[in-house]
C-alpha cells in the first residue's frame, strides 16, 4: 500500500528499495525484499488504522514489542515508566503518529518516535517500521565470574579449596554456609 504524501511523494524513504537490491551475502540482486517480510509488512498494513487514528500505549508498545506483554506495558504506564512527549501517561492514553514515548527498562531507555499505529502484536521486521529508535546505546554489561565453581571432575574440594571459595563469597556479599552471613 503506498501512501502520497502532500508533498507529492510517494511515501518511502528509499531505504526499502536499498534492502531489497542487496542480498544477505552482500551481492546486489533485482529481486524483491525476503517474501516473508514483505508478507507480514503487507498483512499489517492491511490490519493497520486509518489516518487520524489512535491507539492505546499500553497496546502500541506491546504491538511493537517494546515490551514483552500487553499488561507489562499497561504496569509500566500506572508506574511512570512510560513517557508520551514527555509526560506521564496512563495506559488508555492514545497516540498518534510523530507522538515520541520513551519506554524505561531496568536501567535503560528507549526513546522512539511513533511511525505507524498497530494494534496486533507483528514480527519483529515490520514492528522495527512501526517507529524510530532515537534510544541511546545500553549500558555496557558489567561481567562478572561466579565465586566458588569447580571444574567438573576435580573432586571434592581441600580444606584450603574450601577456605579460599568461603572468602571469595564474603568478597561478593554472598552468604556462607547456614544462610547466615560469613564472620559470624
Amino acid at each position: 500500500m503506498v501512501v502520497e504524501d502532500p508533498d507529492g511523494t510517494d511515501g518511502t524513504d528509499g531505504a526499502e528499495s536499498a534492502e531489497g537490491a542487496q542480498g544477505a551475502d552482500g551481492a546486489h540482486d533485482t529481486g524483491a525484499p525476503d517474501p516473508k517480510v514483505a508478507a507480514a509488512i503487507a498483512a499489517a498494513e492491511a490490519a493497520g488504522l486509518a489516518s487520524g487514528a489512535s491507539v492505546r500505549i499500553d497496546t502500541w508498545i506491546w504491538s511493537v514489542r517494546l515490551v514483552k506483554t500487553r499488561s507489562q506495558g499497561a504496569t509500566a504506564c500506572r508506574g511512570g515508566h512510560v513517557r508520551v512527549n514527555g509526560e506521564r501517561v496512563k495506559p488508555a492514553h492514545s497516540i498518534r503518529v510523530g507522538d515520541e514515548v520513551r519506554v524505561r527498562q531496568e536501567n535503560w531507555e528507549r526513546v522512539v518516535v511513533v511511525k505507524r499505529l498497530i494494534r496486533k502484536r507483528v514480527g519483529a521486521p515490520v514492528a522495527a517500521q512501526c517507529y524510530v529508535d532515537n534510544s541511546p546505546p545500553p549500558p555496557p554489561r558489567t561481567p562478572f565470574a561466579p565465586a566458588g565453581v569447580r571444574d567438573p571432575g576435580t573432586g571434592r574440594p581441600t580444606k584450603r579449596d574450601r577456605r579460599e571459595i568461603e572468602r571469595l563469597r564474603a568478597l561478593n556479599g554472598l552468604r556462607g554456609p547456614g544462610g547466615r552471613p560469613e564472620g559470624r
